[in-house]
């Protein structure tokens, strides 16, 4: 089977790729820059960008099946700088698969389709879109995976994926961000500390991934999304501490009310607005309700759709996970 991977060389790509050469598959990549040890793997990698119509279909010409999983991510930022990747990026994917008769698409979204300001606690697939949206990465996501999956037909099957806080060895965002803070002595506590959320190891995500695949070529299941996780929620905090602890510092103890956390994160986004400044705020006000309240989701349906069991266990997860945090000076 030959396969394209959009955002081969990204974070959750990379464990996605291995795990197609180790089937055996012929892969090729896309992505913004060259990755010279993909192709000293046997990986055709090509250079391209999302909002390139022709690149996308050229990459896809000759394929069996697609994995979009590159996208735009973060807390801040642009409208149009999420909207063009993540839609019009979603958009020309669909496109070209349809163009070249490819059959199958497997599409990384994210939990943070459904985000409603709201505490989930244990909730299915059958939340609604979010709306109240405090975060453009969500919102287009949202809108891109509704797109995509509006696309399903016979001749293009499509499923999606909505992995939720995805961390391991070569996460390049969520530990190595609160370990930044929690080292700069600026990470504290949210609300009351007690937030239960959904975690997903890289692994177990990319083996979903290829679960999704073998559902859509084997099964008669499509047009739907699935919550990915551990499937074992975690006390968020309780979580950050203990891969703090096993690095060597010292736990997080300080408290603010979500209240005041929601008002700072306001007031940054104004200023980071008026002033037009570059990077992430130090708090938004989607960020202060995230780690303060319940987010965690029921992963039935992808246990008994796609056959996906989270292969790693925590411990095991969190071992690999510290190990390379360990390895990359932390």
């Amino acid at each position: 089977m030959r396969i394209l991977v959009t955002g081969g060389g990204g974070f959750l790509g990379r464990h996605v790729v291995e795990r197609l050469l180790a089937r055996g598959y012929e892969v090729r990549a896309i992505g913004r820059s060259p990755q010279p040890d993909l192709q000293a793997k046997g990986v055709e990698f090509r250079c391209g960008d999302l909002t390139d119509e022709k690149a996308l279909h050229s990459a896809c010409s000759g394929m069996d099946a697609v994995f979009h999983i590159a996208a735009k991510a973060g807390i801040w930022g642009h409208w149009e700088s999420f909207y063009l990747p993540n839609v019009i990026g979603s958009r020309n994917i669909v496109a070209a698969c349809k163009a070249n008769g490819i059959g199958r698409l497997v599409y990384t979204s994210t939990s943070s389709v459904v985000f409603n300001g709201r505490a989930i606690s244990g909730l299915d697939e059958t939340m609604p879109y979010g709306r109240h949206w405090l975060c453009h990465y969500a919102h287009t996501k949202a809108i891109a995976e509704k797109e995509t999956l509006a696309a399903n037909d016979e001749n293009l099957k499509i499923i999606a994926l909505r992995p939720h806080l995805v961390f391991g060895p070569g996460d390049p965002h969520l530990l190595p961000r609160i370990l930044e803070s929690a080292i700069a002595g600026r990470l504290t506590m949210i609300g009351k500390g007690k937030a239960v959320v959904d975690v997903s190891y890289v692994g177990n995500v990319a083996d979903a991934h290829l679960d999704a695949l073998d559902a859509l070529v084997q099964r008669e299941t499509a047009g739907k999304a699935y919550f990915i996780s551990q499937g074992e929620p975690v006390e968020l905090w309780s979580w950050i501490n203990r891969v703090l602890e096993a690095l060597g510092y010292a736990p997080i103890c300080r408290k603010v009310p979500l209240s005041v956390a929601y008002s700072m994160g306001l007031f940054f986004e104004i200023i980071w607005t008026l002033l037009q400044r570059a990077g992430d705020p130090s708090m938004t006000r989607f960020v202060a309700v995230e780690l303060a309240k319940n987010h965690f989701f029921n992963i039935s349906a992808a246990r008994n759709d796609l056959g996906y069991v989270p292969r790693v266990c925590m411990e095991e997860a969190l071992k690999h996970t510290v190990d390379d945090l360990q390895s990359r000076g932390f």
